[in-house]
């Protein structure tokens, strides 16, 4: 019978792999040695700027050496030039691989680079600019999805062919979290001091739908929220009810004297020449 010859440790054999990938190279001598030549590219990359002292090496593979030097630019403070340097197999020539300029512990970086629809802030938007609306937004909806009663989907095609997607309800609900906590709330300053709130002011006109409830459109033209949603306990100074003007009082007409006259005096000559004219004197 034959006998099969034992199988290798699978343990051992993912051992020797794992010890073969995690192998620290060794500093090559000659690599090592090249700082000068590494400062020359350096100071050839920085021009006119000089470089700085040398920082130190690591040896990045085989025959393969980094050396730093620091940065002496106002502008990259914190920064270091790092130059590697080679050579071939059984040569002794090392060459430059690259020259790089590079950020250490204490640089100065730019902050983390943040996409534009996400720097994008109410009011940025101007006059010629587009807003495109990703397709997979929560804030909108297929229009057939979002259609919870008669006058909803009536709201919706009167215009004319409808609208492809309309609000979804996560939607609504950011508008309203937006809308209660602004200057249209109730704790904005103006609601503060407002004699009566909202829900009773006759300039008030209610939202359609789910938002009635809670918000409308100021429509007085003297308000500062005129034209703007407002919420129903928001309020400002010019509440319909704020001022009751007193009712006109009416009066009779004028009585007029025609038949004696008085005279004032003011002092002058022509006064005392019409007072004495009055009394019958020449």
């Amino acid at each position: 019978m034959r006998q099969s010859s034992p199988a290798r440790p699978a343990a051992a054999h993912t051992a020797s792999g794992s010890a073969r990938r995690t192998r620290t190279p060794a500093v090559d001598t000659a690599c090592a040695e090249a700082v000068d030549l590494a400062r020359e590219a350096a100071e050839d990359t920085a021009r006119p700027q000089p470089v700085g002292e040398h920082l130190g090496l690591r040896a990045e593979g085989d025959r393969l050496v980094t050396h730093y030097f620091a940065c002496l630019d106002p502008a990259y403070t914190g920064w270091r030039w790092s130059v590697t340097v080679t050579r071939a197999a059984r040569a002794k020539v090392v060459t430059v691989s690259e020259c790089v300029l590079l950020p250490g512990d204490d640089a100065m970086l730019a902050p983390p680079w943040v996409p534009w629809l996400e720097r994008l802030r109410p009011g940025d938007l101007g006059p010629g600019d587009l807003l495109p609306t990703a397709p997979d937004d929560v804030r909108l909806a297929p229009g057939f999805t979002q259609v919870e009663d008669s006058a909803d989907w009536q709201a919706q095609w009167e215009p004319g062919l409808g609208r492809v997607r309309v609000l979804s309800r996560e939607g609504r609900d950011e508008a309203a979290a937006r809308w209660y906590d602004g200057v249209g709330g109730p704790r904005a300053p103006i609601a503060a001091s407002a004699p009566a709130q909202c829900s009773t002011c006759g300039f008030f006109l209610a939202l359609a739908g789910e938002l009635r409830q809670v918000f409308g459109v100021c429509a007085n033209e003297y308000a500062p929220d005129d034209g703007r949603v407002v919420s129903a306990d928001h309020g400002c100074g010019a509440h319909s009810e704020a001022v009751s003007l007193p009712a006109v009082s009416e009066h009779n007409p004028p009585v007029i004297d025609e038949l004696d006259y008085e005279i004032v005096s003011t002092g002058g000559d022509e006064d005392a020449a019409l007072e004495d004219e009055a009394l019958g004197h020449s």
